[in-house]
């Protein structure tokens, strides 16, 4: 049940009307809560098994581990924690990918080993809702936070479909004290929310889906046949396919949400408007880097312990991120360049000490895009074989196919724009620069965006890129 399809449509406004029309708080939260169950069992009922697993694993060990004293059961308990979840999300995403790996290994050694197919099916979400009912627990043992004594209330932050397969990942701190007390969007908040929701289907389908995807899979499916101008329009192509698609599942949870009461975080700040690195990953998917910083990258020791632990802290939390988004080398290779990058930047910013004046933070935005938008060529790559295929294109001169010229305008078109709208509005929120315009210019936009999306659908409802991690 995806965002962009009428199936969708349908049953959030029947959730939306259901629950204006109830009498009290509570059964709007349960009407939200079976409401979740329904929209995840859409695409597997039986994973929904799963979900509850985590659920009722993490609601009862935190409540022991904020009531016992004794550390070693605290740490025994937090431990089990991690065990049940990180149990379940490496069976699901990772078991065939070591076999396959320990089949390759084998294979390398001259040693033949024919690893079974497991026949495993990846539930959608898992890395999602696993590291937001680990932040919960977590936080409870750091004290942090205390457990939740309501049981559906902690059922509805770890399931609220919104952003339940998705992100943004929420946590437990930021949506729990919601629960508390009635939610009821004001008009003006109820049509933001639409909006939002409006701005993030355009961003899918028309700007991902129907400008953007066709170049992308067209040179990514055959690398070999294609020259360096048109391999190069790929790569930027996909820096804004996977922007615009992603950020725009981001603002339809936000804008859903925003529609029943509840706030949810930014994800996405212009992140193409960085200047460096460390500043990409403060605006890229935030509820993720934010994440690895505070749960990952702290508990090794962050920048707390001198450079060198610094730097292994940053290659390791960057390296389990690249592995989070995939079960594949070219993920693990997407994580490493991003862990080398960091690293130099992190060693040059302590050795160079230089103010940054508007023409160099151009440059600087510049640089950082074009090599972002080389790192993506792993994340997208099908495999090794053809990551190293599109990077020889990249400077091959003859090509037996050309992409269409109109085609290829339209997404430089695109990709220029993208990049000077994130340059400009580095520095304020999306919701305080779409303000500043007049409503007749914004209810003309939306109304031009609205169109665009029905008219641009293809009607196969290609899945949003995140679904698969």
């Amino acid at each position: 049940m995806q965002f962009d399809s009428f199936l969708f449509l349908f049953f959030f406004t029947a959730i939306l009307l259901t629950y204006y029309s109830l009498p009290n708080w509570r059964a709007q939260k349960l009407l939200l809560l079976i409401g979740s169950y329904i929209f995840y069992a859409a695409w597997s009922p039986p994973l929904v098994f799963l979900i509850w697993i985590s659920t009722i694993a993490d609601f009862i060990l935190a409540r022991h581990i904020y009531l016992t004293q004794t550390i070693r059961i605290r740490k025994f308990l937090l431990g089990l924690s991690l065990g049940i979840n990180l149990g379940l999300l490496s069976y699901f995403k990772y078991a065939q990918f070591l076999l396959d790996s320990f089949q390759d290994i084998l294979k390398s050694l001259g040693l033949v080993y024919q690893a079974p197919d497991l026949g495993i099916i990846l539930p959608i979400g898992i890395s999602f809702y696993t590291f937001q009912t680990l932040s919960y627990t977590i936080d409870v043992y750091r004290g942090r936070t205390q457990p939740s004594n309501s049981f559906s209330d902690f059922a509805l932050y770890v399931t609220f479909f919104p952003q339940l397969v998705a992100g943004p990942i929420i946590r437990a701190t930021h949506f729990l004290p919601q629960c508390k007390v009635p939610k009821r969007a004001s008009s003006e908040v109820f049509f933001w929310g639409l909006s939002l929701f409006v701005y993030g289907i355009f961003a899918k389908i028309v700007l991902s889906d129907f400008i953007l995807a066709p170049v992308v899979d067209t040179v990514y499916a055959a690398p070999g046949s294609y020259g360096w101008f048109d391999t190069w329009a790929a790569i930027f192509a996909f820096s804004g396919q996977i922007y615009f698609d992603f950020a725009g599942y981001s603002l339809c949870a936000i804008g859903a949400a925003m529609c029943f009461g509840f706030h949810l975080p930014d994800n996405f700040r212009s992140p193409y408007g960085a200047i460096g690195f460390s500043d990409f990953w403060q605006r890229w998917h935030i509820s993720l880097s934010s994440w690895l910083r505070d749960y990952l990258y702290v508990s090794l020791g962050g920048n707390r312990k001198g450079t060198k632990r610094t730097l292994i802290s940053l290659s390791i939390t960057m390296l389990l991120g690249g592995l989070w988004h995939g079960a594949a080398w070219t993920f693990v290779i997407w994580g490493g360049i991003h862990a080398l990058l960091l690293m130099i930047e992190h060693l040059l910013q302590n050795s160079l000490k230089v103010p940054v004046h508007r023409p160099v933070q151009l440059l600087l935005t510049l640089s950082t895009f074009i090599i972002i938008s080389i790192s993506w060529v792993p994340f997208r790559a099908q495999n090794l074989d053809n990551l190293f295929a599109l990077l020889v294109a990249l400077f091959r001169g003859d090509a037996t196919k050309f992409i269409d010229p109109l085609s290829i305008v339209t997404v430089f078109g695109v990709i220029v724009s993208m990049l000077v709208w994130h340059m400009v509005t580095r520095k304020t929120t999306f919701e305080e620069t779409v303000s500043h315009f007049p409503l007749y210019i914004r209810a003309t936009v939306l109304a031009v965006f609205l169109v665009s999306s029905v008219l641009c659908s293809t009607g196969d409802n290609r899945a949003f890129i995140y679904f698969q991690f």
